[in-house]
């Protein structure tokens, strides 16, 4: 089943879903293409602190471009809200900010600022993670509560 050349067209500013592992995806915002090669831009953790990760923070982590493949070889397009937030112009708002994270330092936080939060604050100015609420809202009554209360 050679599924290689069934990915949909890409436009900039759509989001990406990478599959991770069985419990999260990875996301990013396609970003276009440069000398013919398609870029994503995501944030990605630099440092391998695992302790950190254990509790779902890094400190060191940035919002990258990275060539499409490096990324990731599977992938979905995922722009998931876009019925309920309009999307952002890519060239207006999410490309400078995107060129302008890029030089910042960012925390990841698993559960409030993960890449899917990344991606959807870039595309729609709304930070959302569809992973972590079902997630949470699974293992932990409580941090169900949470979420409905804060609507994060």
């Amino acid at each position: 089943m050679g599924l290689r050349n069934s990915h949909p067209k890409l436009y900039p500013g759509d989001i990406l879903e990478f599959p991770g592992n069985s419990y999260f995806s990875h996301f990013g915002v396609y970003y276009g293409e440069r000398d013919g090669v398609p870029y994503v831009a995501h944030l990605t953790i630099r440092d391998s602190d695992t302790k950190l990760l254990l509790f779902g923070r890094a400190i060191n982590a940035s919002v990258k471009l990275d060539p499409l493949d490096v990324v990731g070889k599977k992938y979905k397009v995922r722009n998931y809200l876009d019925d309920k937030h309009p999307p952002r112009d890519f060239y207006v708002l999410i490309k400078p900010e995107i060129d302008e994270i890029m030089t910042k330092p960012i925390t990841f936080d698993i559960l409030f600022n993960n890449s899917e939060h990344q991606a959807t604050m870039l595309r729609y100015g709304v930070k959302k993670s569809e992973q972590i609420e079902k997630v949470y809202s699974k293992i932990v009554p409580t941090w169900k509560d949470l979420f409905e209360k804060k609507k994060i």
